[in-house]
């Protein structure tokens, strides 16, 4: 006898350990919210260590965007994106092999910040 989606039940929830939570991976979010004027489709990519993590980004990232509740945002599908296939602008920018950042103010070491409080000579902090 066929059974309809909306005639199931949970029969088990269980934790899925990530492969390899060291490595960074692009996430590929599909998901379906209702806001004040109907429901829309959307598809979002994220970039992460886990599936939790990216998951979680979502949720803050709809809240702080478009105002949607946990409540009316339904995760649909979720899935690794190769670096090749992604096609957000912000997600693609972090793909450089030689990417470089730069270094605006120095971090003292501990041994200098517990330096004598008056020196004749001033901290260089910036470059």
């Amino acid at each position: 006898k066929k059974v309809k989606k909306t005639a199931g039940e949970i029969l088990q929830c269980s934790k899925i350990a990530e492969k390899s939570p060291g490595r960074v991976k692009n996430f590929g979010i599909w998901l379906r919210y209702d806001s004040r004027s109907g429901t829309h489709n959307m598809y979002r990519e994220y970039r992460d260590v886990k599936v939790a993590s990216a998951v979680t980004a979502c949720y803050r990232d709809m809240g702080a965007r478009h105002r949607a509740r946990p409540g009316s945002i339904q995760i649909m599908r979720v899935e690794e994106v190769l670096s090749s296939k992604c096609k957000r602008k912000h997600i693609k920018q972090f793909h450089d092999a030689k990417i470089r950042f730069p270094m605006p103010r120095m971090v003292m070491s501990k041994s200098h910040q517990n330096a004598p409080r008056f020196t004749s000579n001033k901290p260089s902090l910036f470059f």
